[in-house]
């Protein structure tokens, strides 16, 4: 901002079936925080498939609207891995606060992934807390492993591409 303020953190939300519940808490803690968030749904408890809110969290934050994304699935696995198949997501499932801080500060992870039914509320926030205030400043060993990642990404879609014209 020209003023000197920092921008608020914009967070995209999502959470299936299984972790509507803890997204609506988690709603409410990033509300506190004075967190903007987009709810990328679901807005009630009836079933519905995981990859379907992964991919409304990751959309937004591909499009720019977001700076990070949080997704809740029953074991937080299912969006994990759905999260991960979108080139530039770094989504790793947390279920402690190191792991979440790590994972920005080291793998500058942009997508937290929270199991409900594995843990409570309390270490959701605390992971919550510690992935939001967490900034990916590499060391130069880090920063060749993102690299990496990144590098795997391009050749991969390099072969889809070559694939695709033959």
């Amino acid at each position: 901002m020209a003023d000197g303020r920092k921008k608020p953190l914009r967070v995209a939300l999502g959470g299936d079936h299984a972790g509507f519940s803890m997204k609506d808490q988690v709603a409410q803690l990033l509300e506190q925080l004075k967190v903007e968030s987009i709810d990328c749904g679901t807005r009630t408890p009836d079933p519905c498939d995981y990859p379907d809110i992964a991919e409304s969290v990751v959309e937004k934050l591909l499009a720019g609207e977001v700076d990070r994304g949080i997704l809740v699935c029953g074991s937080g696995v299912g969006v994990s891995v759905t999260a991960n198949k979108f080139p530039g997501i770094r989504a790793s499932l947390c279920h402690d606060p190191y792991s979440a801080r790590q994972g920005v500060e080291h793998d500058d992870m942009n997508v937290l992934c929270l199991g409900a039914r594995v843990i409570g509320p309390e270490l959701a926030f605390e992971c919550i807390k510690a992935f939001l205030s967490a900034r990916y400043a590499p060391q130069p060993r880090h920063a060749a492993r993102v690299e990496k990642i990144l590098e795997i990404e391009r050749r991969f879609a390099a072969r889809q591409n070559q694939g695709n014209r033959s």
